[in-house]
C-alpha cells in the first residue's frame, strides 16, 4: 500500500480485512519507519471518556471528509499472528486510526459516528480549512504513541 498526502509527510493508511473465522485490520502508522499494526479479532477493551472531534476520510467516501468524535485513548485487545493475545494502548491520532478500522470490522463507516447535525464536506473545502488538528487522520504528524502488554 503506498502512502501519499497533500503535504511532504506520509499519510497514515489503514484497511479492514474481514475474513472467514478471522477478523483483521491493518493500520499503517504515519511514521514511515513504524511497523504496520496488524489486529486480529480486535476489540476495544477500554476507551477514555476524553475525546476530540477531527476530520476523517475514507476510501468508502473518497471525495469528502467528515468531523468524527473519537476517544483520545483506547485499550485494544487482539491476537497476533502466532496466537498471543495482547492489549495495546493507542493514543491521539493512532487511536483514531485504529478506531476507524475497528469500526469497519464491525460494519460501521465514519459517517455513522458523525454528530446528527454534521455533514461531510468536499475534499477541496477540507484542504482549504488550514493546518490540521493534533489528531487529524489525514495529515497526522505525531510519532506513534503506544504501549503493549501481554495478557
Amino acid at each position: 500500500m503506498s502512502r501519499s498526502s497533500d503535504s511532504d509527510s506520509p499519510a497514515p493508511s489503514a484497511v479492514a480485512l474481514p475474513t472467514v473465522d478471522r477478523a483483521a485490520a491493518l493500520v499503517l502508522p504515519p511514521n514511515p519507519d513504524a511497523a504496520p499494526i496488524i489486529l486480529l479479532n480486535p476489540r476495544v477493551a477500554d476507551a477514555s471518556e476524553e475525546s476530540d472531534e477531527q476530520y476523517e476520510g475514507c476510501l468508502s467516501f473518497f471525495d469528502v471528509r467528515g468531523l468524527v468524535p473519537r476517544p483520545l485513548r483506547m485499550d485494544v485487545t487482539s491476537a497476533s499472528i502466532d496466537g498471543r493475545v495482547t492489549t495495546v494502548v493507542y493514543e491521539l491520532g493512532l487511536a483514531r486510526l485504529v478506531a476507524h478500522e475497528i469500526d469497519h470490522r464491525n460494519g460501521l463507516l465514519y459517517t455513522d459516528r458523525m454528530r446528527d447535525d454534521a455533514t461531510p464536506i468536499p475534499v477541496e473545502k477540507y484542504r482549504a480549512r488550514g493546518p490540521p488538528g493534533p489528531t487529524d487522520l489525514l495529515r497526522f504528524h505525531d510519532p506513534r504513541v503506544c504501549g503493549e502488554q501481554e495478557n
